[in-house]
């Protein structure tokens, strides 16, 4: 990460989502999706988010970006404090950070065209509107690989990956600093993915831009990022420059995440590693270490304990009391 100040810094970020049941909705408990997380992403950095389904990635996302109200811990966007910041004033950091949904289909509005999609921002916040939008938003348009003459067609008419770059056009609309990529190719053809993935790098180094990029494909998480940090049950568990994680994880939860990742090589042998057992409920987690209940090298003390992250090597931190 560069030396200069980040442009994202999250210190002990937690989301915890009531419970209701009965006729009353009284709160019989609480969805800890997000337990005290931290990381910070300097500029021109792609920081990857990766982890099972329901871990809390996406949550970690909508919370940054305010769209889901944190329960607790800061966030710092460019050394201002937004965690409790009022709508008026989240309306003014709202043009530094934008977000890249999963789905382009249910993303974008089927009763707007496109260049309405795409512009919708820019009179929101004042920026242009008439002729001035329409010439921005063709631009945005050539730079995300669509055609101009598209502007007025309605998302019904694009393919997936078309559809998928219009969310990143609309995205661009405001100059953000930030953007939070909500695994943006997963719902896409492998084929397409390279091609989105490859766009993303592109305007990354045009732009500036830094990226936090959540995703469960290892693959895609590799050739994109800087840095990579692995959750699980709502904790991160390791941090690392993407090299070094890929080329010696520290904790049982990434070693048996990387082991399950095919090789295309078939002299290549690894050894393989299932994992045991299922995630636990995040609404009655386990004491501890969150992994213990799975973790082949579990002791006593990751029952009862649960382990901070540590730098074990340079940049590289471990939530484990083993390594």
């Amino acid at each position: 990460m560069s030396a200069a100040a980040p442009v994202l810094a999250v210190d002990g970020l937690t989301k915890h989502f009531p419970v209701r049941r009965g006729v009353f909705s009284l709160v019989s408990g609480h969805v800890h999706a997000v337990d005290g997380v931290s990381f910070a992403i300097g500029q021109g950095e792609t920081l990857g988010l990766v982890g099972e389904s329901g871990c809390g990635k996406s949550t970690v996302g909508r919370s940054v970006l305010r769209l889901v109200e944190p329960t607790a811990g800061s966030i710092r966007l460019d050394g201002v404090d937004i965690s409790h910041a009022d709508r008026a004033a989240m309306r003014t950091h709202r043009r530094q950070m934008q977000i890249i949904f999963q789905d382009p289909v249910s993303s974008l509005n089927p009763r707007m065209t496109a260049g309405d999609i795409v512009g919708e921002l820019l009179e929101v916040h004042g920026i242009a509107r008439g002729e001035a939008k329409r010439a921005r938003v063709s631009e945005l348009f050539e730079r995300v690989g669509l055609r101009a003459t598209q502007i007025d067609n309605y998302p019904h008419e694009f393919s997936g990956g078309q559809r998928q770059r219009l969310g990143i056009a609309r995205a661009l609309s405001l100059s953000p600093k930030l953007i939070v990529c909500d695994e943006p190719v997963s719902a896409l053809d492998v084929s397409i993915q390279a091609q989105v993935v490859n766009l993303l790098k592109d305007l990354q180094r045009e732009f500036g831009l830094s990226y936090l990029f959540i995703a469960h494909d290892l693959a895609v998480v590799q050739y994109i990022s800087h840095r990579v940090a692995v959750m699980y049950l709502g904790r991160i568990v390791e941090t690392a420059p993407r090299r070094a994680l890929f080329r010696m994880p520290r904790h049982p939860y990434t070693e048996s995440l990387l082991a399950a990742v095919p090789v295309a090589d078939p002299t290549q042998r690894r050894e393989r590693r299932i994992i045991q057992g299922d995630v636990p409920s995040p609404i009655d987690r386990p004491t501890g270490c969150h992994f213990h209940t799975r973790c082949p090298y579990a002791e006593a003390r990751c029952r009862v304990e649960a382990p901070a992250l540590r730098e074990v090597a340079p940049d590289h931190h471990v939530a484990c009391h083993l390594r």
